[in-house]
């Protein structure tokens, strides 16, 4: 096929197409192609208007691709508990950019240890209905693509308010007093001041291996508060997960380490929004609480085929302005309240903890709930749109390789069909065969097709 020549207006309407900015292109259908984002994405490909690391999803979807540049005010004088002469760690993935949770232990009398869980103190800068809230109310959650990240709030928020980018730091710290077992003695809410040591997960890793504190009796007091959940219903789902990465070279699919520490500071955030729920349970204060049904079935087993039937047994989660267990979770009320410079409703969370703090009116349930709605909209548009770049930039790394042979494992069947999984990439496709579940398979990618976002595989057999 010839390729056309577009004249700029041409090219400007089938760009607005390829994004979901225009229901109608009159050049493809003079080209007798069909009027739809693929087909106009497809034609830009083939004329090099559009390069293949180009991911339109974001601007279908309307996730904000610019970034906040609204003011940011100075944190005010107000009264704090100094806990700065307590040990505290900001663990994340190396490069990680917004450091907005640390964590720290504290021994106490009579065998209990009262677990910290410091959270950058955002809702000090950013107020119910002032215009920061209200711009990050619109994102509802900060966008993580493989080649850049758009935050929810603007940058020059993230460094001021950050855990470990300065001496000390404000913060919002939620404490429980546990015993060895896991249960909660006690649980409190405070605003505070905290020096914080920034770590990686394997600098973290490494402490704990060497049997230093406090890492160790982190990871003991993670384990027990697993079991407990889990002796409670919590369900818990291990599948393969990758990093997807971006630059000038092209892109990187590499498979996520899980070093115990990822786990011991996924359970600690757990820990801290099942302690802020209680603590807004127990003033009343309306809060988003995190929801969840029972699962749909009992799923044993630790295959592959197991941890997939079992992710989808799970309801989507629910978040309303009054408690309700979180089944999945194995708790009887939950909240998310760690990630405050990343999603709006933590966001949420800190603002009404801090108006019952500093003595202020939170907002009623109806106004919550109204916060609920409008951004899991926003934020469900922008998880969509990680997902879809993630998932083109993974077939553009498969294109690359045209000859290679992956592992994979048949993880479901629905009659003639498999769902097929490859732990390398974290990407599941379907495949026409009679494998039963748990089968392992080679196979080799082809036919990619990015604007489609579709894939063949074929399996290999004697290499």
């Amino acid at each position: 096929m010839t390729l056309p020549e577009l004249t700029p207006a041409q090219r400007t309407e089938i760009e607005l197409l390829a994004r979901g900015k225009a229901e109608k292109s009159r050049t493809l259908r003079e080209l007798g192609q069909s009027e739809t984002p693929e087909s106009a994405h497809a034609l830009l490909l083939r004329l090099g208007i559009w390069t293949e690391a180009r991911t339109p999803y974001a601007d279908r979807l309307g996730a904000a691709l610019t970034p906040v540049t609204l003011p940011v005010p100075n944190f005010a004088e107000e009264a704090r508990l100094d806990l700065t002469h307590l040990e505290a760690f900001a663990i994340d993935d190396e490069g990680n950019r917004d450091p907005d949770d640390a964590v720290g232990i504290e021994a106490l009398p009579g065998g209990l240890t009262r677990l910290w869980v410091h959270v950058a103190d955002v809702s000090a800068l950013v107020m119910a209905d002032s215009p920061l809230d209200l711009e990050a109310r619109a994102r509802g959650a900060t966008l993580y693509l493989p080649d850049q990240t758009i935050g929810m709030l603007p940058d020059e928020l993230v460094e001021r308010t950050g855990l470990g980018l300065h001496d000390t730091m404000p913060a919002l710290s939620i404490s429980l007093d546990l015993d060895s077992d896991g249960n909660a003695d006690a649980v409190d809410v405070c605003l505070s001041r905290v020096r914080v040591t920034r770590l990686t997960y394997s600098q973290a890793q490494e402490r704990l291996d060497a049997g230093v504190e406090p890492f160790v009796t982190m990871a003991r007091l993670a384990r027990a508060s697993r079991d407990l959940r889990e002796s409670e219903g919590a369900l818990s789902i291990d599948l393969p997960e990758v990093r997807v990465k971006v630059n000038a070279d092209g892109v990187e699919v590499s498979p996520l380490p899980k070093p115990e520490m990822r786990f011991v500071v996924q359970e600690c955030m757990t820990l801290a929004g099942w302690g802020a729920a209680i603590f807004g349970d127990d003033h009343s204060i309306a809060l988003p609480f995190a929801t969840q049904d029972a699962p749909t079935r009992d799923v044993h087993g630790d295959t592959l085929p197991a941890q997939w039937a079992r992710r989808r047994t799970l309801a989507r989660t629910r978040f309303q302005p009054s408690p309700g267990p979180h089944h999945g979770m194995g708790l009887e009320l939950y909240v998310q309240a760690t990630s405050p410079m990343r999603r709006y409703l933590d966001l949420v969370v800190h603002q009404q903890l801090r108006s019952h703090l500093t003595g202020t009116e939170p907002l009623a349930g109806k106004a919550v709930a109204a916060r609920v709605a409008e951004a899991q909209m926003n934020a469900d548009a922008t998880r969509q749109a990680e997902r879809l770049s993630r998932k083109h930039h993974t077939l553009r790394f498969v294109a690359a390789q045209p000859d290679r042979v992956w592992d994979a494992v048949i993880v479901d069947r629905r009659g003639p069909q498999a769902t097929l999984l490859i732990p390398d990439l974290a990407y599941d496709l379907m495949l026409s065969t009679p494998a039963p579940a748990g089968t392992a398979l080679r196979v080799r990618l082809t036919d990619v097709d990015l604007p489609k976002l579709t894939v063949r595989a074929r399996v290999v057999l004697g290499e």
